[in-house]
C-alpha cells in the first residue's frame, strides 16, 4: 500500500521495449533505496511496480521494473522516454505518519489534462476523465494523480460518465511532484479513491436488483 506522498522524482535511465512488455531502470539518488530488497513494490507514477534488480553507484542508485502488456495499457508508463522524470514512493512502512490517503498502487484508467492556469503561488489544472469513471469523482474528494494524494476541486459530470475536474496545487506539489513539467495534452494516471468506488458500486448494484436503474 502507498500514501500518495510522493518522496522524490526519478529519471528514466533505460528503456527496453519488447513485445507487449518492457523493461524500464530508474535512476534515483541512492538515499531511496536503503534498505530495498528484491521484489519490494514501488509506486511509479502511482503504479505499483516490483523492484527486479537494483543497485547504487557512489549517491546515485539505479532501479530495474519490467512491466507487463496491462499495465502498459491502463498507465501512462507506455508513453515514457528516456530523460522523463516520474514520481517516485516506497511502499507504506507500519507506524509511519500516513499523510494522504490509502492508495493500491492498482491504476484504473487515465485522464487528459485539458488546461492549465498558472500564476505566482497557485496553479490551477482542468482534467478530462473517460467515461464511466466521472461517477466516483466529487468535489472536495480524494483522488490519486500520477500517485500524488490530491483534492478534488470543482467537477463535472457530462451525460455520458465522463468528467471534467479541477486541482489547485500548491507550490510544494510542483516542486517535489513532475506534475510541475506536466502539459496540456499529457496523460496522467488516475487511481479513484477506494472508499468512493465501493459506495458508488454499492449503491449501483443494489439499485439494478431492485429495478430502479438499468445496467
Amino acid at each position: 500500500m502507498f500514501t500518495g506522498i510522493v518522496q522524490t522524482q526519478a529519471i528514466v535511465d533505460k528503456i527496453q521495449h519488447r513485445a507487449d512488455f518492457c523493461q524500464i531502470q530508474l535512476q534515483v539518488a541512492a538515499v531511496y533505496l536503503v534498505a530495498l530488497e528484491k521484489g519490494a513494490s514501488i509506486a511509479i507514477n502511482g503504479t505499483c511496480l516490483t523492484a527486479v534488480e537494483f543497485y547504487c553507484q557512489d549517491e546515485q542508485g539505479f532501479v530495474l521494473f519490467d512491466v507487463i502488456d496491462e499495465t502498459l495499457r491502463l498507465t501512462n508508463l507506455g508513453l515514457l522516454k528516456v530523460g522523463d522524470k516520474v514520481n517516485f514512493e516506497r511502499s507504506l512502512t507500519l507506524g509511519k505518519e500516513l499523510g494522504g490517503h490509502i492508495l493500491s498502487g492498482h491504476i484504473h484508467t487515465t485522464a487528459t489534462i485539458s488546461s492549465i492556469s498558472q500564476s505566482e503561488n497557485n496553479c490551477a489544472m482542468h482534467l478530462m476523465l473517460p467515461a464511466p469513471w466521472g461517477s466516483y469523482v466529487f468535489s472536495k474528494g480524494f483522488i490519486a494523480i500520477d500517485g500524488i494524494s490530491l483534492t478534488v476541486g470543482q467537477q463535472k459530470l457530462h451525460p455520458d460518465q465522463s468528467c471534467e475536474f479541477s486541482l489547485h496545487l500548491i507550490p510544494e506539489t510542483l516542486a517535489v511532484t513532475n506534475l510541475g513539467q506536466r502539459q496540456v495534452g499529457d496523460k496522467v494516471n488516475i487511481e479513484i479513491d477506494q472508499q468512493s468506488y465501493t459506495i458508488v458500486q454499492s449503491i449501483e448494484r443494489i439499485l439494478s436488483a431492485r429495478g430502479l436503474i438499468t445496467a
